[in-house]
């Protein structure tokens, strides 16, 4: 199938403008590879610290075996990362028995924003994902390792990898999921609780109890949310082995994929015929892909701030008129919620990524010859996983939707479009998701008001002052300020306003979520308030066009653009709950349209 025109051209155009950054880093992962499998170059002192725990020690000191790295994001306290627990065990065992050694290199934190929305340690939470990074490039820093592979889900964890794997390019690596939990209370049902609690409908312990069944075993979140984006990430960009990404833990497929992709990562090394470094992965064509990817399932908005950094690591320069572009020419092919009433679980057994993929690669909307780990395109992800005497076999995955409420073929989308719209105006630079979004509300004029802090809006809720159309302007949130929070704690307040008929918005330079959903939201607006951005002038009163059919943000206001820009106090988010640590990232992170980062 022919490449479709848009895809091939946004190619080309981040190629020839990576062409400088990119080409340095090609010739930096050629020189960390030319020696060889570095483990040799050890002295025996170095060797001996290396394996003195090991019960194989002899294999690592005088064979040629592969010796895989596990980098690690296990911890019990997240959900999703608890299955992890086991994996080494798993690892070791299938790394035997494929010829190969394996050592967990080390371990990376993972912190959920589930737990820490609204709280002071969500103001961590994105520069979780440099920390992450660094924490992993310790890991492999020892340069025992022949590949590496890494065992994370949630939002900035993946990400965080990522661009650690991107580093230390050289190495092979092989992303092996965990999956996520079995459905429990819907998420539409747990939505309409959480609106109850915030009208005081219902009382804390129908929240709780609500909350309770919907989170309620080991395993991702089944709404459609930034971990979930990150997996379907990886099966587009040819990091997990196909199929793997939605299969729930602690079953036998799930522990039979792990064992493959263990025997993949010993078969990839520099040691074999089959070399394949995670750089050479890790191209513009996988950018592109996970783009598309992004678009087609209505993902996450983290993913337009952690794509661009991701592939910075990779010297790959991405801009969000790539997104913008690519969301116009992919349609929306899936709706699972907040874009629909379906979980991750639904949406796997009507046909999952693998029906997608296939689509979208028979439209000419992905690079089929992208390299993946799985050795060959990215048509082997058109297969699913099936297991077989304690094997995974791959067989030809479905090629019509099972419930075409959930997932839909390119040529009968739920929309002609991926739903992320870039927005340029006199408010600056950003973004808004509208697959979730009624299609009368894609524009909203109205008076501002405006709150430097999210608890204020919900004070303000409290006391009854949303009674007309407003723009909720909410700055000083970007990541100079105080570490880009999410502001998903606000959602069920300006929907609660949105269901009682008046017609609002989110304007901030903050950021959402991938659970973000019915609501406007114009998001990482750059440049942020707190380097004396636009979003610093606006006043109550102003009347604010969010104009997300055109790709607009204005200020409508006569005197706007000679105002003085209201004064920002970096001691609001300076100290209490680890932020006294992050001062650095605060005063050097850059803009969120390049990623938020600092590491890159």
């Amino acid at each position: 199938m022919t490449l479709h025109a848009t895809v091939d051209r946004v190619t080309d155009r981040i190629r020839e403008r990576s062409t400088k950054s990119r080409t340095a880093y090609e010739a930096k992962i050629a020189r960390a590879a030319e020696d060889g499998p570095r483990r040799a170059h050890l002295s025996c002192g170095n060797q001996a610290h290396a394996y003195a725990a090991m019960p194989d020690k002899a294999d690592l000191a005088t064979t040629r075996k592969p010796n895989i790295g596990i980098v690690t994001a296990y911890n019990d306290m997240l959900s999703a990362h608890q299955p992890y627990e086991h994996y080494p065990d798993i690892i070791r065992r299938a790394a035997h028995a494929a010829g190969a050694t394996a050592q967990v290199a080390g371990g990376v934190p993972a912190m959920c924003d589930g737990v820490t929305q609204g709280r002071p340690g969500m103001e961590l939470s994105l520069f979780s994902r440099d920390v992450i990074a660094l924490a992993a490039g310790v890991a492999l820093s020892h340069d025992t390792f022949d590949s590496a592979l890494y065992l994370g889900v949630c939002d900035k964890i993946v990400p965080g990898l990522i661009i650690a794997a991107a580093t230390f390019g050289h190495i092979p690596a092989v992303f092996v999921p965990a999956g996520p939990m079995p459905s429990g209370l819907p998420n539409d049902e747990k939505s309409k609780v959480r609106q109850q609690f915030a009208t005081g409908e219902v009382g804390r312990e129908a929240l709780m109890a609500a909350e309770m069944a919907s989170y309620h075993s080991p395993g991702t979140c089944t709404f459609y949310g930034t971990a979930n984006s990150n997996q379907m990430l990886m099966e587009f960009m040819g990091l997990h082995l196909p199929g793997s990404s939605f299969v729930n833990p602690n079953t036998p497929l799930r522990e039979a994929l792990t064992s493959a992709a263990v025997q993949r990562a010993a078969s990839i090394t520099r040691l074999g015929n089959d070399y394949l470094p995670a750089g050479e992965v890790l191209d513009e064509r996988a950018f592109v892909n996970g783009i598309v990817g992004l678009m087609a399932t209505g993902g996450s908005t983290n993913l337009i701030l952690h794509l661009p950094a991701m592939a910075r690591a990779a010297g790959v320069l991405l801009d969000l008129e790539d997104f913008h572009d690519l969301s116009e020419c992919v349609p929306l092919m899936a709706r699972v919620y907040p874009n629909g009433l379906a979980d991750v679980n639904h949406f796997h057994a009507a046909g999952g990524l693998g029906f997608m993929i296939g689509q979208l690669i028979e439209s000419g909307l992905l690079h089929a010859d992208a390299r993946t780990i799985a050795g060959g395109g990215l048509d082997q992800y058109a297969q699913e996983p099936k297991l077989r005497d304690g094997q995974v076999h791959w067989v030809e995955g479905a090629r019509e939707s099972l419930n075409d409420k959930i997932l839909r073929p390119v040529a009968d989308a739920f929309a002609p479009i991926g739903g992320l719209k870039q927005l340029v105006g006199n408010l600056g630079r950003g973004v808004i998701k509208v697959s979730a979004v009624a299609a009368d509300r894609h524009i909203i004029e109205a008076p501002a008001r405006v709150f430097s802090d999210q608890e204020e809006v919900k004070a303000a809720f409290k006391r009854g002052e949303f009674t007309e159309d407003t723009v909720v302007v909410v700055r000083f949130q970007g990541p100079s300020a105080n570490g880009m929070p999410e502001l998903h704690s606000l959602t069920p307040t300006l929907a609660v306003l949105q269901d009682r008929g008046l017609r609002v918005a989110l304007v901030t330079d903050g950021r959402m979520s991938g659970a973000s959903g019915k609501v406007p939201a114009a998001i990482h607006i750059s440049p942020e308030a707190a380097h004396g951005g636009p979003l610093a002038r606006v006043q109550d009163g102003d009347v604010i066009r969010l104009d997300a059919t055109n790709g607009t943000l204005e200020c409508l206001a006569n005197d706007f653009a000679t105002r003085v820009p209201a004064s920002f106090d970096p001691e609001t988010s300076s100290e209490g709950m680890g932020r006294e640590l992050f001062r650095a990232f605060r005063a050097h992170v850059s803009p969120a349209t390049e990623g938020a980062a600092l590491v890159v």
